[in-house]
């Protein structure tokens, strides 16, 4: 009789061996995968459980949480959506998460790790921390100046401080209220839908993810290729350029809307925007050297994140010398956001040496611990100090005595370039305004800020109005912002 006891106990003790097996096989090895199971809802409701930690421009959060007594409980909040929804992004219930919401995601909702109170917290208990909040490098003055300027016109505006890389203002019009999206239902929906029928994109974020031709702000990148290459030895030298210029290998002639250019230094071809002089520089400088000269300021890179992506900033690398000719004064494929735009301007004004953009300050804990914190990075350089010193002469040449003028600021140094860029079938479309520009703190001597401005829907005559005309004065408003301090 005890041997059948003992062989019941044993088979016991086997069924329950199996079956803590079998448990510890689902826990352990099994769990990301039914954690990530569109049918598991648990996650979902956890996440939304508790109030998701704050994006801060300043000091003060720009959103917040609210409680629907629902089952997905806590809902994003949104303070000035519209105006920083380029910055913020979105969270929504329904259509995930975009931009900071997306890439500090583990902070602000409180899966992070690093919010743990002890390594492995979070795995071993499957819990998760109150939300951490992220603070960004944006100055509330400069982007409300920089939304105000636009005035709704589709465009958008990238502002960064030389010396550090920080993201100071990036704005995209127009806008949308990200609220909208944050639930679940009809409303929210809805919303989308028209969102994203609308012929304005709302919800594109021109700043950082839509390229657009440069025109003829691009100049001031081959003019630090002519200069780094010694192409060009004496800005103020006459060049053997003639006016029209005849692309190579072609017969088709390249026209100024400036008068002068004709043998045009460089000096003289960046202040009144000579196209002959420029195209032929880029051509003496040949493929390779263009090539290399773009990568130093950013163009073709596909890895920049802020943290969130920003679209490639192109430059062909194969092409032929008429293609490069036209490449070479912001035209062909040559396309750039306007955060590299403002990347080339900063680099000018830092002397050459361009730092790594960034809009995250620091990710801290809910009670304000710092996590991690961003410090300033050196991204490339972009030119030489002496190129760059002669460029921020030429820029402030641009401003003083050229196209710029209406980027000035009284008793402020600074520095520009205007440009308008063609586009549509046959150049058909209304051209695009561009304006990017830098000035110097005059209590400090040190570049303040560097600004880049396109405007979609500017009305231009003629190159370079259009920049001059639409975009400089909302460049200058930042700038003006950014000196206030």
């Amino acid at each position: 009789m005890i041997r059948y006891i003992r062989r019941a106990a044993a088979f016991c003790l086997l069924l329950l061996m199996a079956l803590l097996l079998n448990a510890a096989r689902i826990q352990v090895f099994q769990a990301d995968e039914l954690n990530d199971n569109p049918a598991n809802r648990r996650q979902t409701i956890a996440r939304y459980g508790q109030p998701r930690g704050n994006i801060l421009i300043g000091g003060r959060s720009v959103t917040g949480s609210r409680n629907t007594g629902e089952q997905l409980r806590y809902e994003r909040t949104y303070t000035d959506g519209r105006l920083y929804a380029p910055v913020t992004g979105y969270a929504s219930q329904t259509y995930g998460t975009t931009l900071i919401e997306n890439a500090e995601d583990d902070i602000l909702s409180g899966t992070d790790p690093m919010l743990a109170p002890l390594p492995l917290w979070n795995e071993i208990t499957r819990s998760q921390q109150p939300g951490g909040d992220v603070r960004t490098t944006i100055k509330d003055s400069m982007q409300r100046a920089a939304y105000d300027g636009l005035g709704g016109r589709r465009g958008a505006v990238a502002a960064l401080e030389p010396s550090t890389g920080k993201i100071l203002a990036l704005v995209s019009t127009p806008s949308f209220d990200p609220g909208r999206l944050s639930g679940t239902g009809s409303s929210v929906t809805d919303a989308w839908r028209q969102l994203n029928a609308s012929k304005s994109q709302p919800m594109l974020n021109r700043a950082i993810r839509q390229t657009y031709p440069p025109g003829s702000t691009f100049k001031i990148v081959t003019a630090a290729a002519a200069l780094d290459a010694e192409v060009v030895t004496d800005p103020g030298a006459y060049t053997d350029t003639p006016s029209p210029y005849v692309l190579p290998g072609t017969d088709t002639e390249l026209p100024n809307e400036a008068r002068g250019c004709e043998e045009a230094s460089l000096s003289e071809a960046i202040r009144v925007s000579c196209n002959t002089v420029m195209a032929h520089l880029g051509v003496e400088v040949g493929l390779d050297g263009m090539v290399d000269a773009v990568r130093k300021f950013g163009f073709n890179d596909t890895g920049l994140k802020i943290p969130s992506g920003v679209a490639k900033s192109n430059f062909d690398t194969d092409m032929s010398d008429d293609q490069l000719a036209l490449s070479s004064i912001g035209q062909f494929d040559t396309t750039a956001t306007p955060l590299q735009m403002a990347m080339v301007a900063s680099a000018v004004a830092n002397g050459g040496d361009l730092m790594y953009p960034y809009l995250v300050d620091r990710t801290t804990t809910k009670d304000g611990t710092t996590v991690h914190q961003n410090t300033a990075r050196p991204y490339h350089r972009a030119m030489t100090p002496q190129t760059a010193a002669q460029l921020q002469q030429m820029m402030v040449d641009v401003v003083e005595r050229g196209t710029g003028s209406n980027g000035a600021i009284d008793g402020v140094t600074v520095g520009g370039k205007t440009g308008t860029a063609q586009h549509g079938i046959d150049n058909t479309g209304t051209p695009y305004a561009w304006f990017i520009s830098w000035a110097r703190d005059p209590r400090s001597g040190r570049p303040a800020v560097a600004v880049a401005v396109v405007v979609e829907d500017a009305a231009a005559r003629r190159a370079d109005i259009s920049g001059g005309g639409s975009a400089a004065p909302i460049a200058r408003s930042v700038m003006e912002a950014a000196l206030r301090g």
